[in-house]
């Protein structure tokens, strides 16, 4: 990989209280985030997608100036007193929709979309100075797994162009149990976890893309699978299940209120031994 191409991230947004209840996941965020700000080579922006933000055909935030949208209820105030003022940035926008449409995707833009705490969460620990433009991607109503993935192949080529590309969303969702407040991480959790790093590693796309039947416990980790879609976007991006091998870095495998996994990764290629 040149050393100009970025990799593409996953990252676990868990639960809105991730913004000041970080655990050992937000310092790794904060850590990566500024050894890719020492690298050489200029950081044009970031494009995101959230399952917070879902949409009938796939659209792109062109927000010059997006807002911090405290889109969840019932959490203590000092949460929603944080801002994320990052700017937007529509040509970057305007570059994504044309990708997005150039591999068959009917992409619209949404010059008004603000930042759903599925964007805005996770990049707090990030990027704390919130100084790198931002465009949101919607997670398209209906997609699947396998479209999902080809969203993000559509995107590849931002790599090379000093963009980050992240799929943010929960290595484990089911908020049933969330509210059930276990604090011992859950056999389950940690068994459908482990098994979609298995399959990522193998670079086993037939198994992922078919996790609903092949992994452990797939159901109960993710009653509805609109979380777990952002980790194709991500997969896609980079290119994984191509010719190509992709290599993942594991910036955490915490676990959260006993059932949150927040697993984190950046994909790159692999280095030849």
């Amino acid at each position: 990989m040149p050393a100009s191409t970025l990799p593409a991230l996953f990252l676990s947004h868990g639960a809105p209280l991730f913004a000041i209840e970080a655990g050992s996941t937000g310092p790794a965020l904060t850590r990566w985030g500024a050894a890719l700000a020492q690298a050489p080579g200029d950081l044009r922006g970031i494009v995101i997608m959230s399952p917070h933000w879902m949409a009938r055909t796939p659209a792109v935030m062109a927000n010059p100036a997006p807002a911090t949208w405290h889109d969840f209820g019932g959490f203590p105030p000092a949460l929603y007193e944080l801002q994320y003022p990052a700017p937007g940035s529509p040509a970057l926008a305007a570059e994504v929709r044309d990708l997005l449409q150039g591999a068959g995707m009917a992409a619209d833009s949404d010059a008004e979309r603000p930042l759903d705490h599925g964007a805005w969460v996770p990049l707090m620990h990030l990027f704390p100075k919130a100084d790198v433009p931002v465009v949101q991607v919607a997670l398209p109503l209906g997609y699947g797994p396998a479209q999902v993935l080809a969203m993000g192949r559509a995107l590849r080529s931002l790599r090379a162009k000093g963009v980050l590309v992240i799929g943010s969303g929960s290595m484990t969702h089911n908020l049933r149990e969330f509210f059930g407040g276990e604090r011992e991480p859950s056999p389950y959790v940690v068994e459908f976890s482990r098994w979609v790093e298995s399959a990522i590693v193998r670079g086993d796309k037939a198994a992922l893309l078919d996790y609903r039947r092949q992994a452990p416990h797939a159901q109960r980790a993710h009653p509805s699978e609109d979380h777990f879609l952002p980790v194709f976007f991500a997969l896609g991006v980079a290119g994984w299940g191509d010719e190509e091998a992709v290599q993942a870095d594991y910036l955490s495998r915490e676990v959260m209120y006993g059932i949150l996994a927040m697993d984190s990764f950046a994909l790159a290629s692999a280095q030849p031994a």
